[in-house]
């Protein structure tokens, strides 16, 4: 008797593959891109800055990191690191958690200081969440209570 299950015309056809599956490589390039378009601009300045007044506590902020001298090199480099590495699909997880600070940061400043950027930040922050739940099972070892090396 064989283990191998018969096939009839009584047998299930497979389900069809759900386009569902392409929304997890949208989010990625939807959030990678801008991300490696943004790090790059802050290097080389090849998008021009917006005509708009900030407000004064706003252009504060934003005059102290220009002035640290490190900080603007280190957000563009981060920004450029995090959407290559989306948009390569290499080491995602590791580059949703070096976004994370940038991202909490950057709807702090749009919610408290300059509300015109609130609406991109959380976009940013659904797809973030979306990718971060796509890839669960990498963190799941760094949200153990205790943990036995």
């Amino acid at each position: 008797m064989s283990s191998l299950p018969a096939f009839t015309s009584e047998t299930p056809s497979l389900p069809a593959r759900s386009w569902t599956r392409f929304l997890p490589i949208a989010a990625r390039l939807l959030l990678g891109l801008p991300l490696l378009v943004f790090g790059l601009n802050g290097f080389f300045s090849f998008i021009p800055q917006p005509e708009m007044e900030l407000p004064a506590k706003a252009l504060h902020f934003l005059t102290a990191l220009e002035e640290s001298g490190y900080l603007l090199p280190l957000i563009s480099g981060t920004l450029l690191t995090v959407g290559l590495l989306l948009v390569a699909n290499r080491f995602v997880p590791l580059a949703l958690v070096l976004f994370a600070p940038f991202l909490v940061n950057s709807l702090a400043f749009h919610f408290a200081l300059e509300p015109s950027g609130r609406g991109p930040a959380l976009v940013y922050l659904v797809l973030e969440l979306y990718l971060a739940w796509v890839y669960r099972a990498a963190y799941r070892p760094l949200l153990r209570a205790r943990f036995q090396p």
